[in-house]
């Protein structure tokens, strides 16, 4: 066998047995897991058992699919406890964007000055501040959102019972 062969051959063998995350979380309890790591920032998509408590945390009604209730919610650990996250058209799972420059507000204020709102589309969805141009300038007006000790918008995230 070519060893160009026998290498891919290798590699395929190897993501196939290689333990993906998802597959961690459907293996294990997610609260023992959370126990045990304390704290993990990576946000992994739930495991279908944890359909039902994020549905009751999120206030799904009855007829939401489980489908998309699981690929809409994620989950991550913080001081070992499970914490469920529900994207939606403006709530981002991700860490938070606390810089204090933004350089689409920038790009924005310079092609709208004056403007008394700097949109999302522009900021992007993370930011924790609200913006507005002075001028051509991008400065913060206020700060519209609070972060958890882990990095995370407070208020995207609800802790699992």
């Amino acid at each position: 066998m070519p060893r160009s062969v026998h290498t891919g051959f290798l590699i395929a063998i190897m993501g196939a047995v290689t333990i993906s995350p998802m597959s961690m979380a459907r293996a294990q309890d997610v609260k023992s897991l959370c126990a045990r790591v304390t704290n993990d920032d990576r946000v992994r998509p739930i495991p279908i058992t944890l359909v039902p408590p994020a549905r009751q945390l999120f206030s799904f009604s009855d007829s939401a699919p489980d489908k998309y209730i699981q690929k809409s919610t994620s989950f991550r650990c913080m001081a070992g406890k499970v914490w469920l996250c529900n994207t939606g058209a403006n709530l981002v799972c991700e860490k938070a964007d606390t810089s204090r420059t933004s350089a689409g507000a920038a790009d924005f204020c310079k092609q709208n000055p004056g403007s008394d709102v700097v949109p999302m589309a522009a900021t992007g969805h993370g930011t924790i501040y609200e913006w507005t141009c002075q001028g051509k300038t991008a400065v913060i007006s206020k700060q519209v959102e609070t972060v958890d000790p882990r990095g995370f918008i407070t208020e995207n995230w609800k802790q699992l019972d």
